[in-house]
This record gives C-alpha cells, sequence and structure tokens, in this order.
C-alpha cells in the first residue's frame, strides 16, 4: 500500500489517499512490462505498407533484346528488380502487428505500472467544478500550483472526462487525458508525472484493484 498526499485547486494539502495494487513478483515484473508495451505500440502500427513484385507490375512482357549476339547481359523483362521501374525484392506487404496477452497478464501490467510510478503521482482533488468554462491558463496554472514543472509530460487521470477540462487541455502538446478506466501501460510509462484525481484513484481501486485471480503476483506494499 502506498499513501498518498492529496492537494486541493489551490495546491494546498487537504488530505491522504492510499494505492493499493497487487503487482508482478520482482524477477518477472520487466519482463510482463516490457511484452505489455511492445503489444501495445505494434497494435498501434497500420499494416499497410505494400510493394510489388515484378509479377504485379505492368508491362514486361515482351523479352527486352533476344538471348545471345548483343553483347549484353542477358534479360527477360523490363520488369526485373534489377531495372529501374522493376519489383521490389522481399518488400512489405500488408499484414497484422497484433501481439496476443492474456487478460490477466495485461490488467497485471497495468497494475504494476501504475504502482511503480507511486513517486511520480500527484493525487488531486476532483476539479470540474473549478472550471465552469474551457480555460487552457487556468489549466497550466492549476498544474504548476500541484507541482508539475513546466513542458514536463504529464498523465492526466480523471474519473470521466468533463468537457470544460476537456477543451482545457487539448492545446496543451504535453499532456494526455485519459479516464481512469481506459488506462495503458504505455502512456503510465512514458509520462514524466501522473496527475490523478481523488475520484479517478476510487475507480482505479474499483477497476483494476481485484487480483486474486492473477498469476505471479504479490501484494504491493
Amino acid at each position: 500500500m502506498v499513501a498518498l498526499a492529496v492537494k486541493n485547486w489551490q495546491g494546498e494539502a487537504s488530505g491522504e489517499a492510499t494505492l493499493e495494487l497487487a503487482v508482478a513478483r520482482p524477477e518477472t515484473a520487466s519482463h510482463i512490462l516490457h511484452r505489455a508495451v511492445v503489444r501495445q505500440l505494434a497494435h498501434a502500427r497500420q499494416g499497410t505498407a505494400s510493394t510489388k513484385t515484378r509479377a504485379e507490375v505492368s508491362g514486361g512482357g515482351r523479352k527486352p533484346w533476344r538471348q545471345k549476339g548483343t553483347g549484353r547481359a542477358r534479360a527477360g523483362s523490363i520488369r526485373s528488380p534489377l531495372w529501374r521501374g522493376g519489383g521490389v525484392i522481399f518488400g512489405p506487404k500488408p499484414r497484422d502487428y497484433e501481439q496476443k496477452m492474456n487478460r490477466k497478464e495485461r490488467r497485471l501490467a497495468l497494475r504494476t505500472a501504475l504502482m511503480s510510478r507511486a513517486e511520480q503521482t500527484i493525487v488531486v482533488e476532483d476539479f470540474a467544478d473549478q472550471l465552469p468554462r474551457p480555460k487552457t491558463k487556468e489549466m497550466v496554472q492549476a498544474l504548476r500550483r500541484w507541482g508539475v514543472h513546466p513542458e514536463q509530460k504529464v498523465l492526466l487521470i480523471v474519473p470521466e472526462i468533463a468537457e470544460t477540462v476537456g477543451l482545457s487541455v487539448r492545446n496543451l502538446p504535453w499532456v494526455t487525458l485519459l479516464r481512469a478506466d481506459q488506462l495503458n501501460v504505455w502512456d503510465i510509462l512514458h509520462a514524466d508525472t501522473l496527475v490523478v484525481t481523488v475520484g479517478a484513484l476510487q475507480k482505479i481501486q474499483e477497476v483494476y484493484g481485484d487480483g486474486s485471480h492473477d498469476d505471479a503476483q504479490t501484494p504491493a506494499e
């Protein structure tokens, strides 16, 4: 279990929250996190790159010149991979980059990633009502009051994305906004700082907290 201080909208300490998630064993943690990240990045690939082989390039049905007597190398088609405009040898073809990973392993990797970033996690009170209208400047000022350094990569986790909050952070390229039930390992590990609201922390415990059926784990200390 990890105890985290809670800050209000003004950046003042207002209480304490706890995060307790079952994580992978130390000897397997890095392996399962690596698998989860590689899987996520692989799934982001479109797999639509395609080149034409010599059989697919148009033209080249006629032999360019006779086999012997010209003094030139023998050639059977102007669409040979050796020719400009010819086919491509071993070029990419459309493919599926999907990698399989058990649901239990995915959830275990997510919990392990969250607990590993506890020291870089800032817990704040729910602040959607503090933004009656979208205001990026106010959002930036609040992040600074919470201790986020300018231009740090920030993962902002909320229980539900209010319209004013979403509009206030959408022009900040260094802030990623996610709902608590839509987390992923890459964004958690890629961010410099995690800013989590109290409501999001409770939702994380509800959605990901039960690890009693996962393998290769120990309770977080």
